[in-house]
């Protein structure tokens, strides 16, 4: 969420901001209800302190032996005033927070303006591998070495639904045991999350209310208003862990990730660059979170991302990083890097990490504060960065390491995971 004083102060900048990920964007409506409002306020701090005044008289006069009725009479209406005013300041707060609820971060100065169009890559690494046999695509690939059933996934749980089988189910666990174990290393704690989460963490998340259908929602048949959601990503958790708390500056930068299948509605396709596991509703993924002050914002960013970028030049991918356009960047996001894994048979990358910046936009909506050294309190800062979803990363995995005769050879760093295996065939 935006602070309503940075939109006082630089009303025009925060617009011209906005604009570089919104069609129309005019703050006048929402400054002149928070100008309102304030007024109200301060009309009720007077009403109140006149009614305190007036009241401290009474029993003086009443034990003097005279007639309070005026005064009680007075007493009345201002009870009468600040209980009406009290009303239309409720009705002014609400409605600057539910608006400012809908506004999505400012991006940063140097973000590109518009949409996916204007994303740009800043980094590659590796060069693209070449064949001298047919390509055979990952979803091919992965039915021949028996790694995926796709037709009893669809059969259990509809389209976008895969089973993971036999070695194929150990390359996925391979995978995620690996970036445990390097995060693990890197000083982060692991965090085993729930799956059904309440509306606050959708909210504090900067998820809710915009794109509350794209979650699956779980209503409980006893008690219709205990509705959940099913997480979409480990960030929605994570960044919540704290919410409604008071840290300590020294307990600053704090440094989570988690392990967890994620869940998302997802439209049917039957585009080429849809089929097999690279869109589906229920995929896994490693989630790393950090909180910090705001003067860490920026390392902490670059942390991320090499953290990331490390995993994937340890697997030997070609890959590419994209600075994303304000357009393309997630609602509570003011910067994102995507990390962009090449599918040799779609001849297109796919993003496989996101590192992303929403400095204190989710702390203000899930109030997360830290105390500095001064006792002054402030919001704390929030970033997140996948490490790393696995349903692309499998397909790139196998494209870009398969061999003529239709196996697969692994990735060096994930042998000790599949008792030295170096080959799938």
């Amino acid at each position: 969420m935006i602070d309503i004083n940075k939109i006082r102060n630089n009303k025009e900048e925060v617009e011209k901001a906005l604009l570089k990920r919104l069609d129309n964007v005019n703050l006048d409506e929402l400054l002149k209800w928070d100008i309102e409002k304030r007024k109200i306020g301060t009309l009720l701090d007077e009403f109140r302190a006149e009614r305190r005044k007036v009241s401290d008289t009474v029993p003086k006069l009443k034990k003097e032996g005279k007639d309070t009725t005026e005064i009680i009479k007075q007493m009345k209406e201002l009870g009468t005033k600040i209980d009406e005013g009290m009303i239309r300041y409720n009705e002014l707060d609400k409605k600057i927070f539910d608006y400012l609820a809908e506004l999505p971060n400012i991006p940063d100065e140097d973000v590109p303006a518009g949409g996916k169009e204007n994303n740009e890559v800043i980094y590659a690494h590796l060069e693209k591998p070449k064949f001298d046999f047919e390509l055979k695509p990952h979803y091919e690939i992965l039915k021949d070495l028996n790694m995926v059933d796709y037709a009893r996934g669809i059969k259990i749980a509809g389209e976008k639904n895969w089973i993971y089988t036999g070695i194929g189910a150990r390359f996925e666990w391979a995978l995620i045991n690996f970036f445990i174990d390097r995060h693990i290393k890197d000083g982060y704690q692991f965090m085993m999350l729930p799956y059904l989460l309440n509306y606050e963490c959708g909210f504090g998340a900067g998820q809710f209310p915009k794109f509350n259908d794209e979650v699956y929602m779980v209503q409980s048949i006893e008690n219709k208003q205990n509705s959940k959601f099913l997480l979409p990503t480990a960030e929605t958790a994570l960044v919540n862990v704290h919410s409604n708390e008071i840290l300590d500056s020294d307990e600053l930068p704090k440094k989570y990730f988690g392990f967890t299948q994620c869940f998302r509605v997802e439209a049917g396709s039957s585009r080429e660059e849809e089929r097999g596991t690279i869109r589906g509703h229920q995929f896994n993924k490693v989630e790393m979170v950090q909180y910090v002050t705001e003067d860490k914002t920026e390392e902490a960013f670059d942390e991320l991302l090499n953290k990331a970028k490390d995993l994937m030049d340890e697997l030997g991918l070609h890959y590419q990083i994209s600075k994303l356009a304000a357009g393309d960047c997630a609602q509570g996001m003011c910067r994102t890097y995507d990390i962009e894994v090449w599918i040799p048979s779609m001849g297109i990358y796919k993003e496989v990490s996101s590192i992303s910046n929403s400095r204190d936009y989710q702390a203000r909506r899930n109030n997360t504060k830290y105390r500095d050294k001064n006792g002054k309190l402030h919001y704390a800062c929030t970033l997140n960065g996948s490490g790393l979803a696995t349903s692309r990363l499998v397909p790139a995995i196998v494209e870009q390491y398969q061999n003529a005769d239709g196996s697969i050879t692994i990735p060096e760093v994930l042998r000790p995971y599949l008792d030295g295996m170096e080959v799938i065939k």
